[in-house]
């Protein structure tokens, strides 16, 4: 075996240098594009329908029951109320309450304008006893009878009794609704329209 100890550096071997080879540069560019063009759309699309169009939120709580149960996920439709039409009676809404950090849902019972009165869990708009066609547990506390302001709405649990609604907080500003919830899809096994 020859020793390379004496020989001139120019006559040395030279140790090929580790560069990726142009096939290799080219595939990895077409592929940090694929994943960009794919990915950052989907993104802005998710976002996009996520502000402005629909978005999921959790039931956290026993005030909507027996309609909607804990760890239920319904899906919240943001779009109408902001294109169509106001909030409407019966309408379940999620929103937020003025000061308040967490996002509640409840049912829509009275509208602008007219007078509240919540008696033994049950309904009266002006003075008339409201015929609420989806299911509910009476009770809790008393309202007396109060006028609901321009733009916003007066909303109730529909587990009145385990319920903290606009009998404790008063009526709801419209524009602190987020939207309203037209599907429970989770768990799959309990996938329905919310009526």
């Amino acid at each position: 075996m020859k020793s390379t100890d004496n020989l001139r550096p120019e006559l040395l071997p030279v140790e090929p240098e580790s560069r990726p080879t142009p096939g290799a540069s080219r595939w990895l560019r077409r592929a940090l594009w694929e994943v960009a063009s794919t990915v950052l759309p989907a993104l802005f699309i998710s976002l996009f329908i996520n502000v402005f169009v629909a978005q999921a939120s959790v039931i956290d709580g026993p005030s909507m029951q027996p309609n909607l149960y804990y760890d239920q996920w319904v899906l919240v439709e943001r779009a109408t109320y902001r294109v169509v039409h106001g909030p409407r009676r019966g309408d379940v809404v999620t929103f937020y309450v003025p000061g308040g950090e967490e996002a509640l849902i409840k049912r829509v019972v009275a509208l602008p304008g007219e007078t509240i009165e919540v008696r033994g869990g049950q309904v009266f708009i002006d003075e008339h006893l409201l015929d609420e066609h989806w299911t509910t547990r009476l009770g809790g506390p008393n309202y007396p009878p109060t006028v609901v302001p321009p733009l916003h709405v007066f909303v109730l649990g529909d587990n009145r009794p385990n319920s903290r609604d606009s009998r404790y907080f008063g009526p709801v500003p419209v524009d602190r609704i987020i939207g309203r919830a037209r599907v429970v899809c989770w768990p799959p096994d309990q996938l329905r329209t919310i009526r």
